[in-house]
């Protein structure tokens, strides 16, 4: 009876069959066990060039790695808008992000030093600072936080667009429902120049501008253009009242899976897509000011030095929060030649 419900032997091509799988199964084993995907969202256009510098570096990383290493890219808030991003980013829920560096204030209110007004006046100040010591000193404030800083991208100059009347100084704020990025910095800015700011998350910002909710808004060209903002506001006033920068970051929990090695390859491609998502930026702007003129906006100029005037209170507000040590260092760049 013992041996009542023993198993026959398999065929003999049966047990081949099955031998062979298994060692096909055991052959993919290391490659699927080292394999990391990880989820890489923003809140632009496919078209901007955050996205198309991102499928770059995506690229570059899975080719250089053989497959370990896999970016997989995530545009137009489908992860979320800045701040449940940033939330992921921290616990590791999510792996990497591209987001703006202001939008960092909520969990390190010191990085509201890169939003202070008329800063920079080209777009090389700001890159040597921010590949230098004060991108260097934001960066440690970061890993604090949980996250990995791997390079500063750029938004670019912020103007402002409306619905009312050019504006070219800032009397012709007064009133005007404008929207800004949900940051005290902004808000104060806005406050400043005679404006009347709200924030408002950037994925309702279309159809606010649509429903006449408000009346302006303030971004750079390549949003402004690529989000076709044109659609429903008349007037871009070419204020330039701050150069943003954005950042590349991989949540420290999943930076700290990467071998060394790879680490090193994903480094080395995030280096090499700032640079090269810095280029769209500044070949794009005037082609943007031209499209959007195609497109039936009045662009004008403003008048800077007032602008800058009129926010110095901000400056002298804000110094006292970022302390001597950073606003040194952006005195440091800001007065570099």
């Amino acid at each position: 009876m013992t041996n009542a419900f023993r198993f026959a032997p398999a065929p003999r091509a049966l047990r081949a069959l099955l031998g062979g799988a298994l060692l096909t199964v055991a052959g993919l084993a290391p490659l699927s066990a080292h394999a990391l995907d990880i989820k890489l969202g923003h809140v632009l256009a496919p078209s901007h060039s955050w996205n198309k510098a991102a499928e770059g570096f995506a690229a570059e990383v899975k080719e250089k790695t053989a497959g370990r290493v896999n970016f997989v890219l995530f545009p137009s808030g489908q992860l979320g808008n800045e701040k449940t991003m940033l939330e992921g980013l921290q616990i590791g829920s999510q792996g990497a992000a591209i987001i703006g560096s202001g939008s960092l204030q909520p969990i390190e209110p010191k990085f509201g030093v890169v939003e202070l007004p008329y800063t920079w006046t080209t777009s090389g100040q700001a890159y040597k600072a921010f590949d230098g010591e004060l991108g260097a000193a934001l960066s440690k404030l970061a890993d604090k936080k949980n996250l990995v800083i791997l390079s500063w991208w750029e938004n670019g100059f912020r103007h402002v667009t409306n619905n009312r009347d050019p504006v070219a100084k800032p009397a012709d704020l007064a009133g005007l429902k404008t929207r800004v990025t949900p940051d005290k910095m902004r808000l104060d800015t806005f406050t400043a120049l005679g404006a009347n700011p709200a924030p408002l998350a950037f994925g309702e910002l279309y159809s606010a501008l649509q429903q006449k909710v408000f009346d302006a808004q303030e971004n750079p060209l390549s949003i402004i253009y690529t989000s076709s903002f044109f659609e429903v506001q008349k007037y871009l006033s070419l204020t330039g009242h701050v150069w943003g920068p954005a950042n590349l970051i991989v949540s420290k929990p999943v930076w700290n899976k990467l071998s060394a090695e790879d680490k090193q390859v994903v480094q080395a491609a995030a280096d090499k897509w700032r640079d090269a998502q810095r280029k769209m930026i500044s070949e794009g702007d005037q082609q943007f000011i031209a499209q959007l003129k195609e497109k039936g906006m009045q662009v004008n100029e403003v008048d800077k030095a007032a602008f800058a005037a009129a926010v110095e209170p901000v400056w002298k507000t804000y110094s006292v929060t970022y302390g001597p040590e950073l606003m040194a260092l952006v005195q440091k760049y800001r007065e570099a030649k």
